[in-house]
């Protein structure tokens, strides 16, 4: 009887137990910058000397050159001085996300957004699917040919809230442009800002090895159209099981019926009419001038005021439907200045070229089958500090292009694994525009990681295959 009563109690208490749930996105975050802290005490501070490539005409590190210098611990108060710092250094993404989204929430009051999306709706009844992968090949091929990236911010509202109302939800539309972009953008065939660099560097003909690239985008961006289908037909056939099931997602969140119903005004083709041709200004700013986040951030602005006047409001209701907007993205800003800090400590710490160097001492030891794997890898973990392709590139390719050399590997396959490394962890590390990007989309960034964790599994299996399959072939 005692036994039982035992077994009983026993049961009880472990039905009781609570599910282990991931912790909020700032104590993940602030969890690393004390990381970063205690790491200032153990790791070793150095750095290389940098010298301007004459073929890139870019900064780049001088190989063989890395030295220790003085240790700079950072004391334990600059964790939370990091915030601070972490947000002022980060202060022209922080604003920009403010800017963008908020412009954004002014289209989306007007209501012509949602004709829009209830026009779709009307034309593709029962059949709304198709859109997926119709956009993500889209997206995907320009993040392939120029670069395309941050141009795709302005999508983001109007694609979630299509995905949520033709029964899907946020991650469905973040996938299908942010996840869609990341592919062509990781996998490209002529990416100025990652395989240009990278090749002027390392001394290879600009853009070549395209016919391998080009297989390789089609397998990744089609892996990743699978997966996005995958997960919508099945929160489609049960809502329940989308990972976003209880989040509110503000006026992101568009009724079907509503938007079934729903005709377009003149008004409201003005206004789309507007927004369309300021994303086509933004597209032609950034590849003919090189516009970036302060004059982006401007041009949201302009989008915003002129549809509201459009809209027929006046500036004390602009002003006010704008700060609207600002309250609704507070925590995602402030999610951007969290993960710089954990940069800022590094930087100020001097041990980023450390770790860089550190992880490429080993691979020159290794078979050259495994160490073309290790680049990968390598690569894949120094974008967690370096996120930039540009300036992973300048800092990498000139260590890795050298010792490609001494393993018997071809530059090419350098450049390849940097290429891979950079772009696919842009859409897992939290130093990156990720935080932004989920901010804009009102998804929480853990929740993120549960829909992409798996598959960047999947999609590391195939990098391997493509690198293994490039040092087979000899990819020049």
């Amino acid at each position: 009887m005692a036994l039982g009563a035992i077994h009983i109690r026993y049961g009880r208490l472990a039905h009781e137990q609570k599910p282990f749930k991931v912790p909020h996105t700032f104590v993940l975050l602030f969890a690393l910058i004390i990381v970063a802290v205690i790491g200032s005490y153990i790791i070793p501070a150095g750095e290389f000397d940098r010298a301007t490539d004459p073929n890139s005409g870019r900064t780049v590190v001088v190989p063989g050159t890395f030295h220790r210098v003085e240790q700079n611990p950072q004391h334990p108060f600059k964790t939370f001085i990091a915030l601070q710092k972490g947000s002022i250094d980060a202060a022209d993404v922080v604003f920009f996300v403010f800017f963008v989204y908020a412009s954004f929430y002014i289209v989306l009051q007007t209501g012509a957004l949602h004709s829009f999306i209830g026009g779709l709706l009307r034309a593709l009844r029962g059949k709304e699917v198709v859109l997926i992968p119709v956009f993500m090949y889209i997206f995907a091929l320009g993040g392939s040919v120029f670069g395309m990236f941050e141009e795709t911010f302005g999508f983001i509202p109007l694609f979630v809230g299509l995905a949520i109302a033709m029964g899907y939800d946020a991650i469905v539309g973040m996938c299908m442009v942010f996840l869609a972009v990341g592919m062509g953008f990781a996998a490209a065939f002529m990416n100025p800002f990652t395989i240009g660099v990278a090749q002027k560097v390392a001394e290879l003909p600009l853009f070549s090895g395209m016919g391998f690239r080009i297989v390789s985008w089609f397998v990744f961006v089609t892996m990743a159209v699978i997966w996005t289908v995958r997960y919508a037909l099945r929160i489609k056939k049960d809502p329940s099981k989308s990972l976003l099931a209880g989040v509110d997602m503000g006026k992101l969140a568009l009724n079907h019926d509503e938007l079934v119903d729903k005709k377009a005004t003149g008004r409201d083709r003005l206004i789309l009419a507007w927004v369309v041709g300021t994303i086509g200004v933004l597209i032609w700013g950034v590849i003919a001038k090189g516009w970036y986040f302060d004059e982006l951030a401007g041009l949201f602005v302009i989008m915003g005021i002129a549809t509201g006047l459009i809209a027929g409001w006046g500036p004390s209701k602009i002003a006010a439907t704008f700060l609207e907007g600002c309250k609704d993205i507070v925590f995602g800003a402030l999610v951007v200045g969290l993960s710089r800090g954990i940069l800022v400590v590094m930087r100020e710490a001097q041990i980023i070229d450390t770790v860089v160097y550190a992880m490429s001492q080993p691979l020159a030891a290794l078979p050259r089958w495994i160490a073309a794997e290790g680049m990968l890898v390598v690569q894949t973990l120094i974008n967690f500090f370096i996120p930039s392709g540009s300036g992973q590139a300048a800092t990498t390719m000139p260590i890795m292009a050298p010792l490609s050399d001494l393993l018997g590997i071809s530059r090419q396959t350098a450049v390849l694994a940097f290429q891979y490394g950079d772009g696919f962890s842009n859409l897992l590390w939290p130093t990156t525009l990720l935080p932004v990007v989920c901010s804009i989309a009102k998804i929480p960034i853990q929740k993120w990681w549960r829909f992409f964790v798996p598959f960047f599994g999947l999609l590391l299996v195939a990098q391997v295959i493509f690198i293994a399959v490039s040092v087979m072939i000899g990819l020049a």
